[in-house]
């Protein structure tokens, strides 16, 4: 295990961690999430010793192995699995089966395996160093947005490897139905705190939303108690027979602490500019192929034909022509034969995974977006800046300082500045944190033009996805279909349970113990959650009921000062000795209410600690 305490980190004049902390504790698999630029990559680089921090300890038992990728790819042996069995422990280094078994999940084949590393394009020489990494079994796995630089068959191994994973793993990917699907624990960076909950990224999620809530209507309720305090001390600080009330107001003024109102976080919220499209046909591409020269040819004789508002997803490993016929849909690239003939009123916008590379680093953003399109203003640049998170100042950063999501939110931005009618997107969620992703998928839904994209995230694929162009086992494919569509009649062929059983439900006891049978597994789930609904229905029905008292004692709290008005104008002093008395019954009454609701709500993310614990228990 291991623990942060009252973590402590500046970086460039911003507050990333003030006094935060968590633990992870044994075989515990925690995702990390937070916005880009919060400190998730910090805290990686702080836990493996390469960054410094300002206070608090970082703490983990004698001996303990925290792995995680190397970005420098140096190598040293002249073969891809001689370098990997580098990473093996010292008492298995001759074990060179577990090396073969992690390469070839990881996309190598038998043949690569014998050729020198730096034969290999960066992705697949940074696979290699995350195998001699996954072969090193580390007692803590960090992974940085491993599904940056693996294709689709290589990232549906790899989670079923780290759902296996035996010791601890923290994990960062945009990609939240990947980390859902792996982790049993979701640590959040979230306004200079670390929160950990049991569950997933959308239970992680909700509770942060609930617990904002629960503060923002406490303070407000505390600058109301406030401001009455404050008007009564006003109204009777000259009256000498009410000095002991005005002084107790006084201290309960003084105790009463003062919460500061949440600044409002913003998520990128855009949308693509759509041009009119008349016609029912986009494209049509007829017997098309392409192959580099003196190689063999990616991809033969492919036809399809795109229609107006069509989603077509191009899916399959790395390496095999996904981004080479997106280039050629865009006109960069010239096919060997074939043609791709086009509407005369279409209009393209392609974003593609290297287009970083073609920012200028001297402008700034608002710049970039103003001279990708003559017709722009400086405010409806402005406005675009906005909606990419570049608000203010921040438009008049240069691109030169920017990280490598920002510069992707640059590129989305020059998208949005032309009416298009066709997308071309080439893994357009690389480098943008969950919640640009969940905008940028939304956008692409709503957007009225066509989309070509090539992606391999899953999550993308099932939303939005109609039909899929396949390359897989050197063959390329037409599917009509959506994607679940296609993992029901075959898929990818490596799923471990034919009769359509996903990962998560292959359950089994402990290796000692018989495998449960479908039929125990049910009863015994359905034991715990029939179980669970019941003590979660009185639960809730316990915070409706103090919520509704809270509001009928607020309501009259609201009726009693305005009484006290009318009495103070009146003169009435035993009126208002009553009033205040009633008053301070009734503020105590919601304060009691409150603790009772602060309670209850803590209760119930108990319980939802405690059922997934169970669950997970059968999984174990």
């Amino acid at each position: 295990m291991i623990a942060v305490e009252n973590l402590t980190k500046t970086f460039g004049g911003q507050v990333l961690f003030d006094q935060a902390g968590f633990k992870i504790n044994k075989r515990e698999r925690v995702g990390l999430v937070g916005r880009n630029g919060h400190g998730k990559t910090t805290l990686f680089r702080i836990l493996i010793g390469e960054e410094e921090y300002d206070g608090g300890t970082v703490t983990s038992p004698k001996g303990y192995r925290i792995g995680h990728v190397q970005q420098q790819l140096g190598f040293t042996e002249a073969t891809v699995l001689k370098e990997g069995m580098l990473g093996l422990p010292e008492d298995r280094m001759d074990h060179h089966w577990l090396v073969e078994k992690i390469l070839a999940g990881l996309g190598f084949s038998s043949a690569d395996m014998q050729r020198h590393p730096k034969e290999f394009s960066g992705g697949f020489q940074v696979r290699l160093n995350l195998a001699k990494v996954l072969v090193s079994e580390p007692d803590l796995l960090l992974l940085d947005e491993p599904t940056n630089y693996l294709d689709i068959t290589s990232i549906r191994w790899i989670e079923r490897f780290l759902i296996n994973w035996p010791h601890e793993l923290m994990l960062i990917t945009h990609d939240r139905s990947f980390m859902d699907r792996i982790v049993t624990h979701t640590v959040g960076i979230h306004r200079q705190k670390l929160r950990k909950i049991a569950g997933s990224t959308e239970k992680y999620y909700a509770q942060i939303a609930q617990d904002e809530e629960i503060y923002e209507k406490t303070r407000q309720n505390d600058e109301r108690r406030a401001k009455e305090i404050e008007q009564f001390i006003t109204r009777f600080r000259a009256k000498a027979r009410l000095a002991g009330l005005v002084q107790s107001r006084i201290k309960a003024l003084e105790k009463l602490e003062k919460k500061q109102k949440l600044t409002q976080m913003r998520d990128l919220d855009f949308s693509f500019r759509c041009l009119p499209f008349r016609g029912k046909q986009v494209l049509g591409v007829r017997g098309l192929t392409f192959g580099y020269a003196n190689r063999p040819r990616l991809f033969s004789d492919l036809d399809f034909v795109l229609h107006a508002g069509d989603r077509l997803c191009v899916v399959g490993p790395n390496g095999q022509g996904k981004t080479t016929l997106l280039q050629l849909l865009a006109g960069n690239l010239k096919p060997v034969k074939g043609e791709i003939v086009f509407h005369p009123g279409v209009v393209t916008g392609f974003y593609e995974q290297t287009n970083i590379q073609t920012l200028n680093d001297r402008h700034t953003v608002e710049e970039e977006i103003l001279l990708c399109h003559g017709d722009l203003n400086r405010q409806q640049a402005r406005n675009i800046c906005g909606a990419m998170l570049f608000e203010g100042d921040a438009a008049l950063k240069k691109i030169e300082v920017l990280s490598g999501g920002e510069k992707a939110r640059v590129m989305l931005g020059k998208l949005l500045a032309t009416p298009l009618n066709l997308l071309l997107l080439d893994e357009p969620s690389n480098h943008l944190d969950m919640e640009s992703c969940d905008a940028l998928m939304a956008a692409i839904d709503n957007f009225d033009g066509a989309v070509i994209m090539v992606t391999h995230n899953e999550m993308f694929l099932h939303a939005l996805a109609q039909r899929l162009i396949v390359f897989h086992e050197n063959q390329v494919t037409l599917f009509e279909g959506s994607y679940q569509d296609f993992l029901e009649k075959g898929g990818w062929g490596d799923d471990p349970n034919p009769a359509g059983k996903t990962v998560e439900s292959e359950i089994a006891r402990a290796p000692d113990q018989p495998r449960m049978t479908k039929k125990e597994m049910r009863r015994m789930r359905s034991t715990i959650m029939s179980a669970d609904a019941k003590t979660r229905k009185g639960l809730e029905s316990d915070i409706q009921t103090t919520e509704a008292a809270i509001e009928t004692e607020e309501k009259r709290l609201a009726k009693l000062n305005e009484e006290m008005v009318t009495a103070a104008q009146a003169q009435n002093g035993d009126r208002i000795a009553q009033l205040s008395r009633d008053i301070h019954k009734c503020t105590a009454a919601i304060e009691t209410q409150f603790a009772s609701l602060d309670t209850l709500y803590k209760q119930k993310e108990t319980l939802d600690a405690q059922l997934s614990e169970k669950l997970a228990g059968l999984e174990e």
